[in-house]
């Protein structure tokens, strides 16, 4: 197997020009894209629009250049979009592809991704065990769809998964069906929450006793270090990419990841490029700069309300939503290390990473 990426800018959500452009020159066929992962530059919640709309038009453009239905597409290839690109965040795609093989592995680990689809789930399942369950048997999926053979080789996990609307609860509630919960914003967090312990208990970070009802959104000490997840309303399953290293990848790209502790951990940054094989002091080297594909990092306020001891006002702010506020912040401290505000930044990092931190990988050539 072999695994490429490429990094895309979006002038709008529904720019394909930069994906298109680089199928025109040559870069790869539209038959090989796998999975797409992207940054839209909506308000990232429940009636975040520029989510659906970037997937039909990239859906559109793959449609066209394959001559595969819409349908079969959205069944195969995963789209999944993070909204908000709070501060200098630049909207984007990175579009992943699985080419024939060029040459036979040298035994070296190089990058590979695998991808999977779970069955819809009903409203009342949101939020719970049973979305956990389904959430951890998808990732199995997607690990031996990317032939990763090691636990320790599965660097960046991204899960998007649903969310329940006023729709929803009410069509649960005809059928006499309890949901999670009847705040449609609050949905999110719960599904976020579950999915990460479902990749968690696929990865064999977090045991099968430590997950319960009574652990969601509630022990987040409980958690997975390479979990990312987003939560939107426009699909009712798991979609899911799994991003690793595998010997019997030919790809000449490679990922690594570091955990940051809290939003201003620039040395994890720093740790992260290094792993990949970068060269980083307080930035990274000039010479390396074009080597980097891209940096996808998960992040949260800290829930206890202060970051290194100082107070912060996220949570209380009424004005601007916290997942706003902190997309912006590491957006910042990562662009600061890498010299490139073009990066994956998604808030919401419940049962990912330790409590007020997350994941920041680093995917780059060899």
């Amino acid at each position: 197997m072999r695994s490429n990426a490429f990094k895309v800018g979006m002038r709008s959500p529904e720019d394909v020009s930069g994906a298109a452009r680089l199928m025109d020159q040559g870069a790869f066929r539209a038959e090989d894209v796998v999975a797409i992962l992207g940054k839209t530059e909506g308000n990232g919640g429940v009636n975040d629009w520029t989510r659906g709309l970037a997937t039909l038009s990239f859906q559109l453009l793959l449609a066209q250049r394959t001559g595969t239905p819409i349908e079969k597409l959205a069944k195969r290839v995963p789209i999944i979009w993070s909204g908000g690109t709070e501060g200098l965040m630049s909207p984007h795609a990175t579009i992943f592809v699985r080419e024939p093989d060029r040459g036979t592995p040298t035994g070296a680990k190089r990058f590979t991704v695998g991808t999977a689809y779970t069955r819809d789930l009903l409203p009342e399942e949101f939020g719970t065990m049973v979305h956990v369950r389904v959430a951890a048997e998808g990732v199995r999926a997607a690990i031996a769809d990317a032939g990763i053979e090691s636990p320790e080789e599965i660097h960046f996990v991204q899960i998007k998964t649903g969310a329940l609307t006023t729709e929803r609860i009410a069509e649960a509630r005809a059928r006499a069906r309890e949901v999670v919960t009847h705040d449609t914003g609050k949905s999110m967090a719960y599904a976020r929450a579950v999915a990460a312990l479902g990749i968690g208990l696929a990865t064999g970070e977090i045991a099968s006793e430590q997950v319960s009802e009574d652990v969601i959104l509630r022990r987040l000490d409980v958690a997975s270090d390479v979990a990312s997840t987003s939560s939107g309303v426009e699909l009712m399953n798991c979609e899911i990419i799994v991003m690793g290293n595998s010997a019997r990848s030919t790809s000449d790209l490679v990922i690594a990841h570091a955990v940051m502790r809290d939003a201003l951990d620039a040395p994890a940054v720093r740790e992260a490029l290094r792993r990949a094989g970068l060269r980083v002091e307080c930035e990274l080297d000039e010479r390396d700069r074009e080597r980097l594909v891209n940096v996808f990092a998960k992040c949260e306020p800290d829930p206890s309300g202060a970051t290194r001891g100082r107070r912060h006002v996220m949570f209380e702010d009424s004005d601007i939503g916290y997942t706003r506020h902190i997309r912006g912040v590491v957006n910042a401290v990562v662009a600061s290390v890498t010299g490139d505000p073009m990066c994956y930044i998604s808030a919401g990092a419940e049962h990912q990473g330790p409590p007020g931190g997350g994941v920041v990988a680093v995917l780059a050539r060899v």
